[in-house]
């Protein structure tokens, strides 16, 4: 099939650099974690920056996914020829990411107290406090960053989506040195300088792509900004319309997994360093499937834009290979070097035996978790955002996580038991997405977005 080979070039010189991007967006808080674990009392800054870290994402990347609409209309406009619209569609996302962050910045504000009540202990809370505040004041250029992140990749513009990230990579690491450990003249902040460090990198990656912005779009032949300049209340909610189940998608993903944490951490400090193993290797290898997601989300619009859905439906279909392809490769991986990979990370055998035991597991759901990743991007740019937005929600937290909890506690499975549940939860969301997608395209059931 001539076509396939096309197809797969296509869609990686459009994932590689957003894949490469995610990496380095990954890369950013593993930085700030070994920084600051060069401080007095390791154990305390690592863990106080950790839960900041993870408390402000669940936050900030729940913004963040309301902007997802934007993929499905300005690849649409692009794929019918139609820049102003795309232009339209750009200005009107950067007004709903100004209009966010007053209310995100409000809702992380609320972390250390709540903490406090689910008694955490003040020793991890008052250190994280300073750093919370100081990542909050990044808010602003964070998602406007995402907005045009968005509008950028949906043009086929993704070298410097990649370069902001790996440039701010540098950016945080010498603030990192500057700002935590006092050099240049200026006193040691601590964990609070890896905050202010990461907030100027946000302010740099935003600025980056602002810059890319203003210059593609001044070669182009369409000069004029006049009908995208204007503020759209329709747009937006249009656009919200298609965001909030994205957001609620992510917030049920993340939320399992958090959720998967918190319960592990009663079994103790073995289950759950076996745990961080095999999650932070699973993590890493998603990356892959979730930038080849966002090209296939530009990809299926585009063709969609242009009135081609057989088009559409290679470009998905391609995607989804790729993606199952890579973590059917990656599975591998996690069942023939399963110990020696938890060995890189702890010299302990006991917590060496229950990584490698449940990277074994990971190993079982990496096909599915590549398979629905992608077709998440797929379905996103037909305009459907609510299919995956139920599949994760019944899948993990109907299903995936009371059986784990019920083999974990009841059953006296362990850490297995959890990640049985996760495991079964992700083989449901892949088969459930594959066949939204192959039902997606038959006609009159894709819309046009403009």
């Amino acid at each position: 099939m001539p076509w396939l080979r096309d197809e797969f070039r296509s869609t990686l010189r459009l994932a590689l650099p957003l894949v490469i991007a995610e990496v380095g967006w990954m890369s950013m808080g593993i930085v700030d974690t070994i920084m600051v674990g060069r401080l007095p009392e390791s154990a305390i800054a690592i863990g106080a920056t950790g839960l900041g870290q993870s408390l402000y994402h669940s936050i900030a990347i729940f913004g963040s996914g309301l902007l997802l609409g934007m993929d499905t209309f300005v690849s649409h406009a692009f794929g019918r020829e139609d820049i102003e619209d795309a232009r339209h569609t750009l200005v009107n996302g950067l007004v709903m990411a100004l209009l966010l962050t007053p209310i995100l910045m409000i809702a992380v504000s609320f972390w250390p107290a709540l903490m406090h009540r689910f008694g955490v202990s003040p020793e991890l809370v008052e250190p994280m406090r300073p750093f919370l505040f100081a990542l909050n004041w990044g808010t602003l250029p964070l998602v406007s960053y995402f907005a045009l992140r968005r509008y950028l990749q949906a043009v086929n513009v993704v070298h410097p989506v990649m370069f902001a990230l790996i440039s701010a990579n540098a950016v945080n690491a010498v603030g990192d040195w500057v700002l935590i450990y006092g050099h240049l003249g200026l006193r040691p902040m601590g964990i609070t300088g890896s905050g202010w460090s990461t907030c100027i990198a946000r302010v740099y990656m935003a600025l980056v792509l602002l810059i890319t912005v203003l210059y593609v779009e001044s070669k182009r032949d369409i000069p004029h900004w006049m009908l995208a300049l204007r503020v759209d209340a329709q747009r937006m909610w249009s656009l919200l319309r298609l965001g909030a189940p994205a957001a609620a998608q992510i917030a049920c993903e993340i939320g399992a997994f958090s959720g998967a944490t918190a319960l592990i951490a009663k079994l103790g400090p073995v289950p759950l360093s076996g745990h961080e193993i095999a999650l932070n290797c699973a993590a890493l290898t998603f990356m892959v499937p979730l930038g080849i997601s966002s090209a296939a989300a530009v990809r299926v619009g585009q063709n969609l834009g242009r009135k081609d859905p057989v088009g559409a439906r290679r470009a998905g279909w391609s995607a989804i290979a790729l993606g199952c392809g890579f973590m059917f490769c990656s599975g591998l991986v996690f069942v023939t070097f399963s110990r020696m990979i938890a060995r890189l990370f702890s010299p302990d055998p006991q917590v060496i035996t229950v990584g490698a035991t449940l990277l074994l597991i990971a190993a079982a759901f990496q096909l599915f978790d590549g398979l629905q990743t992608v077709a998440t991007g797929a379905l996103r740019g037909t305009g459907d955002t609510h299919t995956p937005m139920l599949a994760n929600l019944v899948a993990y937290w109907f299903i995936g996580l009371p059986l784990g909890y019920v083999l974990c506690f009841q059953l006296h499975w362990g850490a297995l038991g959890i990640w049985t549940g996760l495991c079964l939860g992700l083989i449901i969301i892949g088969s459930a997405l594959l066949i939204a997608w192959h039902r997606r395209l038959k006609p009159g059931r894709v819309k046009q977005f403009a």
